[in-house]
């Protein structure tokens, strides 16, 4: 038996299907709104200093935004699925996945040690200012990270009761639940992936692969596009197209994520250009680079990119870019970049989307993989 649809719902929620994928995001921010006053006041009603320091601490990290991409892409799969009328489930699905999003980033800054996040202090960073500014005892740095870890752990909590409201409301919950399910384990798969990657020192290509699809494409765009296509009772060929078309885009934007992180500016980013590279995470462009580097005997490059490389006298991360630059791997990286967006669309395409819905995706696609508008265009 299905249970009551849930009260966080409003008016603007009920309307017929916003036109546009931007249009979406917008009406998706007032029910995010609505959802985090709800969770504020049961914060309230269970102790004022746990909402005081966390639950507050924690909704103003999701009010900071970010570039909102899976709810914009969670209406195109919805939409090349055939749905229309009233998007609340839609909304209030890229409302759960923006919440989960911030139990992400909360956890993946713990175990990176990130300072940075969204062009501020780190949650764990600014717990730890928190402890510091009140005078406790104890060390402020593990106090922070035990905070940090708890308000990941909440927005958890506050993504799942979302989702689940939703599915027991709809006509469609199974499916839904399902992907989402799916996309929570694969998180969790890609994140120790990508730990054990770091602590091996591994350098394969393969391996750097699967992190990135784990961790990212699947989550950024495979699942959301299959969550809104499922809210429309998608069929088997269109979720297999939209599958395929997440599962290349998302690796662009990763890809993506992966250059700016190496030669992204801190001012547009939110975070520190270098950090990859201090820590030499896993990515296809440290992989592809060490390939090169053997592959061409150059052995300067591949010294200053080994697993071992901070001990050696003179390594900076100049260094590394500049090995990342002189192998190849960048403009490797690059031309990927544009396959994977380019395959993105053609497999977008195959799901029968109207025009305007693909121009949409395309215009996504675009934004999160850097493909320049011209591209997108003769691609449509």
């Amino acid at each position: 038996m299905l249970g009551p649809r849930p009260t966080v719902a409003g008016p603007a929620e009920t309307n017929h299907a916003p036109l546009t994928a931007p249009g979406a995001t917008r009406a998706m921010e007032a029910v995010l709104e609505r959802v985090l006053e709800a969770r504020l006041r049961q914060a309230r009603d269970t102790d004022t200093v746990f909402a005081l320091d966390m639950a507050d601490r924690l909704a103003a990290y999701v009010r900071r935004g970010g570039k909102r991409l899976r709810t914009a892409f969670v209406w195109c799969g919805w939409r090349a699925a055939g749905g229309s009328g009233d998007a609340s489930e839609v909304l209030r699905t890229g409302a759960a996945l923006e919440l989960l999003q911030a139990c992400a980033l909360i956890h993946d800054d713990v175990m990176d040690g990130s300072p940075l996040r969204r062009g501020a202090p780190a949650m764990h960073v600014d717990f730890a200012h928190g402890h510091r500014a009140g005078r406790t005892g104890g060390s402020a740095e593990s106090f922070g990270t035990s905070a940090a870890v708890l308000a990941g752990d909440l927005a958890l909590a506050w993504a799942d009761d979302l989702l689940t409201e939703t599915a027991l409301a709809s006509p469609h919950g199974p499916r839904l639940f399902e992907e989402w399910r799916a996309m929570r384990t694969e998180m969790v798969a890609g994140q120790y992936r990508d730990l054990r990657a770091q602590a091996s020192g591994s350098s394969g290509t393969e391996e750097a692969l699967t992190i990135a699809v784990l961790k990212s494409a699947r989550y950024t765009v495979a699942r959301p596009l299959a969550l809104g296509a499922s809210l429309a009772g998608a069929d088997a060929r269109t979720l297999g197209a939209l599958r395929a078309a997440g599962r290349c885009a998302g690796l662009a934007f990763q890809l993506r994520d992966d250059l700016l992180g190496a030669f992204g500016d801190p001012a547009l980013t939110g975070k520190p250009a270098d950090e990859d590279l201090r820590a030499r995470k896993l990515t296809l462009l440290l992989a592809v680079a060490v390939r090169l580097a053997e592959t061409t005997g150059d052995r300067d490059a591949a010294a200053v990119l080994a697993p071992d490389a901070d001990a050696r006298p003179g390594h900076t991360v100049e260094r590394m870019r500049e090995a990342l630059e002189r192998t190849g791997a960048r403009a490797e990286v690059e031309a990927r970049i544009a396959d994977l967006a380019a395959s993105g669309l053609r497999h977008f395409e195959a799901t029968g989307a109207v025009p305007g819905v693909r121009r949409e995706f395309a215009a996504l696609v675009e934004r999160a993989s850097g493909v320049a508008p011209q591209q997108a265009e003769e691609l449509v």
